[in-house]
């Protein structure tokens, strides 16, 4: 992904394989979220789950999740794209 200029911020979260991480809706707050390489799944507080593919472009602001995982065999990689936190 390519320069995003001074008006917006961007953070690169990796996901080894086989990991997971507990979903925390600040981190998330005002971002968009593009799956830059393997597939992440999100896990629902009440057990569902649905996987994305390296392309997909997600908000994950406010959702009822409890985590992502990446359930691949090789590492995931996800871009959030938000406005600079002052």
């Amino acid at each position: 992904m390519g320069a995003l200029g001074r008006a917006f911020e961007r953070r690169e979260i990796r996901f080894a394989p086989g990991s997971e991480r507990a979903y925390e809706g600040a981190e998330w707050r005002d971002a968009i979220v593009v799956v830059e390489r393997g597939e992440i799944e999100l896990e629902g507080l009440h057990g569902s789950r649905i996987s994305f593919a390296s392309g997909a472009v997600l908000f994950l602001c406010g959702l009822p999740l409890r985590l992502l995982r990446n359930r691949g065999a090789v590492p995931a990689v996800l871009s959030a794209i938000s406005r600079p936190h002052r």
